[in-house]
């Protein structure tokens, strides 16, 4: 099966409405516990941030999507600077 992401792409799970939008690291090999071959290319280790948690999660790259734009791992919050005539 041809590999569908890149390391460093944002993704989120197919079909959830409040899932969290994660960063793929990297492929990982999974073995099947039926026919005991090693797949290579199917299953991604995910990563994203909750609550200043690290989370990872290995998933079949069929349940991902491919978000458009830029996820973010940690909430910035922007304070309007302060202006002063003086």
């Amino acid at each position: 099966m041809p590999r569908k992401f890149k390391s460093g792409e944002w993704v989120t799970v197919k079909g959830q409405l409040i899932s969290p939008t994660m960063q793929v690291i990297k492929y990982v090999p999974k073995k099947d516990s039926i026919f005991g071959f090693v797949d290579n290319d199917s299953y991604l280790e995910c990563v994203w941030y909750k609550n200043g948690e690290r989370n990872l999660k290995v998933f079949h790259q069929n349940r991902l999507i491919k978000k458009i734009g830029t996820g973010r791992l940690f909430k910035t919050f922007k304070t309007n600077p302060k202006l002063s005539l003086t």
